[in-house]
This record gives C-alpha cells, sequence and structure tokens, in this order.
C-alpha cells in the first residue's frame, strides 16, 4: 500500500463526495492507495501544506492557484478539477437592489483575513462597467449566506450548490453573479493540486489515486441521492439535514463529468489560458505564467 496524504479546502460538502464515494466503496484500497484524508485546517491552506510536507495532494481554487507566485517559488501544479463548471457566485440579497457586479461599487464584501479573493472581486466590478470601489468586510461567518442575512456584508463568495442551496431552503432569496457572466472567465473552481516534485517522483501513485478518485465521482454522478446518504456521515453536524445534501447533491453531480470527455478531471488548457490572461489584463498579476505550467491532463484515465 501506498500512502498518500490528501486535504480538503473547507469542510466536507458535495464538491468533494467522489472522495467520500471511493472510501466508502473501498476502491482506493483496491488502487493500493492507503489514502490519509486531512480537514480543512484554518491554521494552513492547503498548499501551505504541501510546503510544509504534511500533505501530498490538496484540494484548492483554481483562483489560488493562478495568483500563488512567489520570488522564491514552490511550483504546484492541477491534476484535476473536481467540476467542470464554475459553482461558485458572487452573492447577494435579491432585496439589495444590486442586480449586477457594478452594482457593488460602495457596497461591502465579507472576506475572509488571507484576503486572496479581494482583487478579484475588485476586477470583477471593473469588467462590468463599475470602478471597484468596494469595502472589504471580515464578520465570523465568512463565505456564508448568513452574512448578508444578518446585515454583516452585501456581498460575499460561496458556492451556489452548497450554501446557495443552504439559503434557498432557508428561505433567504438571494442574486448570484456568475464570474462568467460578466467578462471574467473564471473556470474549475476546485482543483487538486500537488508539487511538481512529487508529480514527477510519485506519478504512478497519483494515477492510482486519480483513477479511484475518478471512479467515486462517476458514481456520485450516478448516485445523487445514495451519495448524499454516504455525504451524511462526513458533513459538520449543522449540514446533517438529508433533505439538504439531496437537494445540494442533485445541484453538483450534473457538473462532475465532461461533456467532451465523458469522464472526470479533465481540464481544457484554453479555459485556463484565457482566466490567466484576464488576470494579467486586470493588473492581478505581474508575471506571465503559462497555462501548461499550471495544469496538466496527464495522469488522469
Amino acid at each position: 500500500m501506498e500512502r498518500l496524504r490528501f486535504t480538503l479546502d473547507f469542510t466536507p460538502n458535495a464538491n468533494h463526495s467522489g472522495v467520500f464515494a471511493a472510501i466508502h466503496h473501498g476502491w482506493y484500497k483496491e488502487a493500493g492507495i492507503d489514502l490519509e484524508l486531512q480537514h480543512r485546517d484554518f491554521q494552513h491552506s492547503g498548499i501551505a501544506k504541501l510546503e510544509l510536507g504534511i500533505a501530498d495532494v490538496a484540494f484548492t481554487a483554481m483562483l489560488v492557484l493562478g495568483s500563488y507566485q512567489k520570488q522564491d517559488s514552490f511550483p504546484i501544479k492541477a491534476i484535476a478539477t473536481a467540476m467542470q463548471n464554475d459553482l461558485s457566485t458572487i452573492a447577494v440579497l435579491a432585496k439589495s437592489g444590486i442586480e449586477r457586479p457594478a452594482h457593488l461599487d460602495g457596497r461591502s464584501y465579507a472576506s475572509c483575513q488571507a484576503g486572496f479573493k479581494n482583487p478579484t472581486v475588485a476586477a470583477l466590478i471593473r469588467s462590468d462597467g463599475g470602478q471597484g470601489d468596494l469595502t472589504f468586510t471580515y464578520p465570523e461567518k465568512i463565505s456564508s449566506w448568513e452574512a448578508l442575512a444578518e446585515n454583516e456584508a452585501d456581498s460575499v463568495w460561496i458556492y451556489r450548490n452548497w450554501q446557495g442551496v443552504q439559503a434557498e431552503l432557508a428561505g433567504v432569496d438571494l442574486r448570484h453573479f456568475t464570474l462568467g457572466d460578466y467578462g471574467a472567465p473564471y473556470c474549475y473552481s476546485l482543483v487538486m493540486v500537488a508539487n511538481t516534485d512529487y508529480i514527477a517522483k510519485k506519478a504512478s501513485t497519483l494515477r492510482a489515486f486519480l483513477a479511484a478518485t475518478a471512479k467515486g465521482y462517476a458514481w456520485a454522478a450516478e448516485n445523487p441521492d445514495k451519495m448524499a446518504e454516504i455525504l451524511y456521515d462526513w458533513v459538520a453536524d449543522a449540514d446533517k439535514h438529508l433533505t439538504f445534501l439531496k437537494a445540494a447533491q442533485a445541484a453538483t453531480s450534473p457538473h462532475y463529468i465532461s461533456s467532451k470527455t465523458g469522464s472526470w478531471g479533465h481540464m481544457e488548457v484554453e479555459k485556463v489560458y484565457a482566466y490567466l490572461k484576464w488576470r494579467k489584463e486586470q493588473g492581478l498579476e505581474t508575471t506571465t505564467v503559462e497555462a501548461d505550467a499550471l495544469v496538466t491532463n496527464e495522469l488522469l484515465g
């Protein structure tokens, strides 16, 4: 058995379902993988865990990967995408009068302390014709529709298929802005990443891991209700409601498998290039990063 340490980006949710399905069915063990699943650590990001050598593979946002550049770089690559579509949105209350990103000028955005999404949100407003004049707040309930419902912020970045479903079931009416609809070609909101040295040394291990993971996501795509029941055992106590989990899983399952390849995990380099080009044009990056340097499909079946 080959040990592989994998860390989640967030508390367990439907974006991670394929991993949980593969664990449940024993597919990692069948592939010779001794999977050590690490939950979200508020002290260290997934990429930080890779750097520190306490994880081998991590879930992270493409936005984080795209902006992860340092003078003394720790080279990482995306090796698979969890979903084929960007399910994240900038959300506002439907009754707020904010009808498009440009209307966020002079409003507030609920951010996390790291603030890595802040420049992207401001750039989105500018792409939609605004000035990007936004106040950043740091409420305790970050990335949550509750920050909107409790008037702690005017906008927040959420996953529509998870927090968005929570809000809907709670009777909170939201308006959603998907970045791609407003000139920001964001793609692959959640990807698996690894250090390039690890990829080179452990390619066969990663192929086995990804093959088992792909099997899990394919099963989750075909069996959303059964997947919700498995997910129940993994989620936080506050999320242990089957009505919610089935609704969230139903909103997520259609996005796991590529309509072009018929398989899980594949990333289109052209989409990544368009996103990186937009970041450079918006002044979010000072150096040019090639898409091929950030993503690879070579480990996928």
